[in-house]
């Protein structure tokens, strides 16, 4: 079992977090503020659509869940996440694609992007630059350009948020700018209680890593959490360099609950993180403890997150960034340099070779 005092280091966690990923997690409130203020400088001014449609791939496509997620109870636009070459058959001049790709690379991305200009599709883009943030400039398509040089899974604050206040100027979300304000006090607040000068015991995600440390996480969301859970399953994944899984209530109690009926000493092999909420639903409160009491009876380990904040976005906030936090320092009791995800990038060498980029990227000059 790896020595956990390595955490109460500062020095210690900085030898192993080489590229400083740590560091996005600490100014993530920083980087929201920056974020909005970029997004406030873009002119979206489409009719109402009758569908969006974010586009994406990875960490670029996240923000599209979360957005789905937190606009669930409050839009009458239905939204779909997209992660395919190109889009649903339905998609048409009504359609709003928010085309979301880090680099301004991404095939996939590029790929939709092509398809919804063919379509004539109302379309807005998020990056860093590269060829999509080229190509809608040519187009004179809304087009937001968001600082490079971070690691995509840590941009997220410049691939979410704005397209919140997307949906805000399009005058489909009000209240937008509160929320972000209160999510900003309480990423500063997270960022205080987790920094790497805190001590384990002071620190609840240096203090959830020592406890899942040689486990295989698994987050359980719910509601406005579910993409969430998704999230801090990725981190574990990218950040962590560990398996991990994600499932959410109440579907996980008509199926992934019997999972653990005869698990036995496999249990012994994962750890459970719930997400929870202070105001959470009494029906989905009484599902999670009940699921709770059940799971209890095997060796499984069983943690809880709670939110913090009062909006829905501070909440979702408050969860991702904690979630950022724990995977870092799971990383560091694990010996791992958080930032390089070297079979990622083995297989986009891969890719290349398919030549299908390149065809795209021939169309779409053959348009502009």
């Amino acid at each position: 079992m790896p020595d956990s005092t390595i955490l109460n280091s500062s020095a210690g966690i900085r030898r192993i977090d080489k590229s400083n990923m740590l560091s996005f997690c600490v100014d993530t409130y920083r980087h929201y503020d920056k974020a909005v203020r970029l997004a406030d400088t873009v002119s979206i001014g489409y009719r109402r659509p009758r569908v969006i449609i974010v586009a994406g791939m990875g960490g670029s496509a996240i923000g599209g869940d979360l957005m789905k997620d937190w606009s669930r109870d409050r839009l009458a636009v239905p939204i779909e996440v997209c992660r395919e070459y190109s889009l649903p058959k339905y998609a048409n001049e009504d359609t709003l694609v928010l085309v979301v790709s880090y680099s301004g690379e991404t095939e996939e991305s590029l790929s939709v992007f092509l398809d919804a200009i063919k379509r004539k599709c109302m379309i807005a883009c998020v990056s860093s630059g590269g060829k999509l943030n080229e190509f809608a400039e040519k187009l004179e398509l809304p087009s937001l350009r968001v600082p490079s040089g971070m690691p995509p899974r840590a941009s997220l604050p410049y691939l979410f948020v704005p397209l919140i206040v997307f949906l805000k100027k399009l005058g489909l979300a009000s209240n937008v700018d509160s929320e972000i304000s209160e999510s900003i006090k309480i990423l500063k607040q997270i960022s205080d209680e987790n920094s790497p000068e805190k001590p384990l015991e002071a620190s609840f995600s240096k203090a959830l890593a020592s406890n899942i440390i040689a486990t295989v996480p698994i987050v359980y969301g719910f509601g406005a959490y579910r993409a969430v859970a998704q999230r801090l399953k990725t981190q574990f994944n990218e950040n962590s360099k560990v398996p991990a899984k994600w499932e959410f209530f109440p579907e996980l109690d008509h199926n992934e609950i019997v999972g653990w009926e005869e698990a036995g000493k496999l249990a012994k092999c994962f750890s459970v993180i719930l997400l929870r909420d202070e105001s959470e639903a009494k029906v989905i409160g009484h599902r999670i403890e009940a699921t709770k009491d059940l799971m209890r009876e095997g060796s499984l380990k069983l943690f809880e997150v709670w939110s913090k904040g009062h909006s829905t976005l501070a909440k979702m906030a408050s969860l991702i960034n904690v979630g950022d936090f724990t995977s870092v320092y799971l990383a560091v009791l694990r010996g791992v340099d958080p930032t390089p995800v070297k079979t990622i990038s083995l297989l986009k060498e891969k890719l290349k070779q398919s030549g299908l980029k390149e065809k795209v990227v021939r169309e779409l000059e053959e348009l502009t």
